[in-house]
């Protein structure tokens, strides 16, 4: 009956009170004391206690645990706000109401979405911080640093630190495309210098650096400072062996030239050197054709020099005849008077001797043709006006002729001409006077500077308008004689008239006009007869000279001292002449 009821009451609801009335019904059925039965509630109602006791601290323990759990979990989502440099996010769960659990639960999503975002956001440092250390490594050229893993301060992940690092890499990228592009400036500097200067480029940029030799790929070369550095310093000296090896070109052009000129080299075999020929006033910068440096070239053209040198010695009588040609020909056109058979002598003698060297010699015959030259130059301005001055003066004779021809007037065939000449040499004929001072003035002016006479053809120049200006003169002073003549004589009739009521015929006053003495223009003769006791040492000379140097025939020449003399006379200006 007892096992039956305790089975029907585990069936039923197991409560403490059902509990403590069955016991109550077993101790009654059993037949237990008071006494026992107090104990045994007792000894129950402490067992009950211990249990709520264990229960309590259990429950307790797991919510210091739980409030552990929440504390830890708010700090880890403060230090992953302040790593990421985030302040709120959208889904920000609130830690301060609800249960434990609740706050628990609340914040493990915003603690799994920020630790993802971490991992996300070390990605990013790491992959931009990776790719500076590359670039500064090439730049340091330092290839084996770019190997190495950076290390990824994970206390401070903001978008602020990962912007910094980004900016600085959009630096370094703009550095390195730039370093690359100087690279590749360079590298085709080195590439265009050797092609003119006939270098093997590959051995000449790997001994640079090795990755410069490579020209398919552009981001393998090195960038480096000391890259940089040595490719400048290849540019620089390319560029100084190409301007010597211009220079060195140059100058054997230069002595190929004035070799063939020497020698009337033909224009065939002046063809030959065209390669070396082309570049001889060219500047450094000009000069890109490949191969127009090369060494074999100047080899070539030291060569070609050397046995045009062997040649003109063999030929040096020829070639200093043809300078001093070149040489007799300038005095000729500077009228300078020079004494050519004697030179003559004096180069033979030094070849014959053989106390001079060829290029000696030659040398000082160009020292002296470069001087010759300077001293026609500072008598060209002088030399200038007096041809203006003679040309003048063969208008002036031309118009005294033509004064005195009675026809000149007549309908004849080219009167027209002759008449408009006529005009043009009277505007001439009164600049003549200015023309001389000027010239006087010029002339003084050269002798003051070089404390030397100016002679034209070997007579002084100042004598020579002095003796014009004396002639002009004597000419002016005859006209007036035959104007005041012809004013008598044109009286005389006049009273003649008078007397005998009848006038002389044309052809007697024609007669009479032809008897007065002959005219002095004075136009000066470009060979003066104050220098002809010289002609027989100077013919030679003379010979050389413009066939305009003839003299007018109406000139009227006087002695070379009472030229001298009259030098002092030619200061005062010449009146102008009457057409």
């Amino acid at each position: 009956m007892a096992a039956s009821g305790v089975q029907d009451l585990l069936l039923g609801e197991i409560t403490c009170g059902s509990l403590l009335k069955k016991l109550q019904e077993i101790w009654d059925e059993v037949g237990e004391s008071d006494e026992e039965r107090d104990r045994m509630l007792l000894q129950i109602e402490k067992e009950c206690l211990d249990v709520y006791k264990r229960k309590v601290e259990l429950a307790v323990k797991s919510r210091a645990e739980l409030l552990q759990t929440l504390s830890d979990a708010k700090i880890e989502l403060a230090n992953l706000f302040s790593a990421l440099g985030e302040k709120s996010f959208v889904g920000m769960p609130d830690t301060t109401s609800g249960t434990i659990k609740e706050q628990l639960e609340s914040i493990a999503p915003a603690l799994e979405q920020l630790w993802k975002q971490k991992e996300e956001r070390i990605m990013e440092f790491s992959d931009v911080q990776t790719q500076i250390q590359q670039i500064c490594g090439e730049i340091a050229g330092d290839l084996t640093t770019g190997n190495q893993a950076p290390a990824v301060d994970e206390s401070n992940l903001s978008l602020k630190k990962l912007d910094e690092y980004h900016a600085h890499l959009q630096g370094l990228q703009r550095e390195k495309s730039e370093r690359l592009h100087k690279v590749l400036e360079f590298v085709s500097t080195v590439h265009d210098l050797c092609a003119v200067l006939g270098m093997d480029f590959f051995s000449t940029v790997t001994e640079v650096h090795p990755s410069l030799n490579d020209s398919n790929n552009v981001q393998s070369k090195s960038i480096s400072n000391d890259t940089l550095s040595r490719l400048a310093k290849t540019v620089l000296a390319l560029k100084e062996d190409k301007k010597q090896r211009l220079q060195k070109l140059q100058e054997l052009a230069s002595q190929l030239t004035d070799l063939w000129n020497l020698m009337d080299t033909s224009e065939e075999e002046r063809q030959l050197f065209d390669h070396v020929t082309c570049n001889m006033s060219a500047s450094v910068d000009e000069v890109t054709v490949p191969g127009a440096l090369a060494m074999d070239l100047i080899e070539q053209a030291e060569v070609e020099v050397e046995r045009l040198d062997q040649l003109k010695a063999s030929r040096m009588k020829e070639i200093a005849f043809k300078k001093q040609d070149e040489l007799e020909e300038i005095f000729v056109r500077a009228h300078i008077e020079i004494d050519p058979e004697a030179a003559r002598e004096k180069i033979m003698s030094l070849i014959e001797s053989g106390n001079v060297e060829p290029a000696e010699l030659l040398s000082d015959m160009d020292n002296q043709t470069a001087k010759a030259k300077e001293e026609a130059l500072s008598r060209k301005d002088i030399l200038d006006k007096v041809e203006k001055w003679m040309s003048a003066c063969e208008e002036e004779s031309w118009l005294e002729d033509y004064n005195r021809d009675d026809n000149r007037y007549s309908a004849s065939r080219g009167a027209h001409l002759n008449l408009k000449r006529a005009e043009k040499a009277r505007v001439l004929v009164n600049k003549i006077p200015a023309l001389v001072d000027t010239l006087v003035a010029k002339t003084r002016a050269w002798e003051e500077d070089r404390g030397i006479s100016f002679t034209y053809d070997g007579v002084p120049l100042l004598a020579m308008l002095d003796e014009y200006a004396m002639l002009r003169q004597e000419r002016e002073e005859e006209k007036r004689r035959l104007r005041d003549q012809k004013k008598f004589h044109e009286q005389q009739n006049t009273e003649q008239e008078t007397i005998f009521g009848s006038r002389p015929s044309p052809a007697r006053l024609a007669s009479t006009k032809k008897a007065v003495a002959p005219r002095a223009n004075g136009a000066p003769t470009r060979r003066l007869s104050m220098n002809s006791h010289q002609n027989g040492n100077r013919s030679i000379n003379k010979d050389r000279r413009d066939s305009r140097l003839s003299a007018p025939a109406n000139y009227v020449a006087v002695s070379k001292d009472n030229a001298v003399l009259s030098h002092v006379s030619g200061t005062e200006p010449v009146p102008p002449s009457s057409p």
